[in-house]
């Protein structure tokens, strides 16, 4: 694990990384957001990133044109089609609820945005206004929710393919002839995506479980009741502590986390308190699974799963 001082970060300081779960997640000191990072720095959080799946600095005054700026040394930031955002900058969403706009949508385990063909690799959430109790966010390591899987399991789900579709957004959606139109030019924008259901992480090479109950909506070439029995096994593995961190939030804490290992969950318990966020994406790639495994098949007809890999987050939770 990355710990104690690793690279430097600007003029006269340096950056260190503090691990905060044995799983998942990382504190990052020495760091000022309000001013340009130099390249090794930017090169060492993009490690950690993959690492540790959630980078949190704290203390954080940032505006909005200082956070795009530290989100574009790790590339190219996107436009979310349906959340509301900054007039003058339309990469940035305000996700800003109070008694008279509650909370929605969020509070389930979910990586950002996989109905798009091309997820954004990161995201980061800079706390604006926090509630004075509540408001935590939950993130899951899918690598260790993968790796957590029987040898069986992780042998029969390696080349599967699950399609995602936009699918909590549609309640936005009245059924005036507007709404009906803008919705039907959302699908021809965004139609159905598949992705595998096991990807590999283009940074650490680690396999990662890519499925979500928030976007995924079956798994190709299985019947809808095998599909659903399959996924809600595989949903439930984020909700395994062991995998998980859960971040208390500051004001003006500052959250970078990569939705290509991790997936995150908003707990709504503070409403009516305000609670407001400012959200950036940064573009990511098409995300690749591994071969089809074959499986060998015993004497005795029994199937012989792959051996386990192991790995940094294996849980055996084999049922004896």
């Amino acid at each position: 694990m990355a710990t104690g001082i690793t690279a430097a970060a600007q003029a006269g300081t340096t950056l260190e990384i503090r691990p905060l779960k044995p799983n998942i997640g990382a504190e990052v000191y020495g760091v000022d957001l309000r001013e340009s990072l130099e390249a090794q720095a930017i090169e060492t959080l993009d490690h950690a990133l993959a690492e540790h799946g959630v980078l949190v600095f704290h203390n954080q005054d940032i505006t909005v044109e200082q956070q795009m700026a530290f989100g574009r040394r790790f590339g190219d930031l996107s436009v979310h089609p349906f959340s509301a955002h900054l007039a003058e900058h339309p990469e940035v969403i305000v996700l800003d609820y109070t008694a008279e706009n509650p909370p929605s949508l969020t509070d389930i385990w979910h990586s950002d945005e996989t109905f798009r063909a091309e997820p954004p690799m990161a995201t980061m959430l800079h706390a604006e206004i926090v509630p004075e109790l509540g408001g935590d966010t939950l993130f899951a390591n899918m690598a260790a929710a993968y790796e957590g899987l029987s040898a069986h399991m992780k042998g029969f789900i390696n080349g599967l393919e699950a399609v995602h579709d936009f699918k909590p957004f549609r309640t936005l959606f009245t059924q005036s002839e507007a709404h009906r139109k803008k919705l039907h030019e959302l699908e021809d924008q965004y139609p159905h995506v598949t992705h595998p259901v096991v990807r590999i992480h283009p940074v650490s090479g680690a396999k990662v479980l890519f499925v979500n109950p928030q976007f995924t909506i079956h798994i190709k070439g299985m019947k809808a009741d095998e599909s659903r029995a399959l996924l809600d096994v595989l949903f439930r593995q984020a909700s395994i502590p062991e995998y998980q961190l859960r971040l208390e939030w500051r004001r003006h804490t500052v959250a970078l986390w990569d939705n290509r290992l991790v997936q995150h969950y908003a707990v709504h318990d503070y409403y009516p308190q305000r609670r407001r966020m400012e959200r950036v994406t940064i573009q990511g790639d098409r995300p690749v699974g591994p071969e089809r495994e074959t499986v060998a098949i015993e004497a005795d007809g029994a199937a012989k799963p792959p051996q386990p890999e192991g790995g940094p987050w294996a849980i055996d939770r084999q049922v004896p």
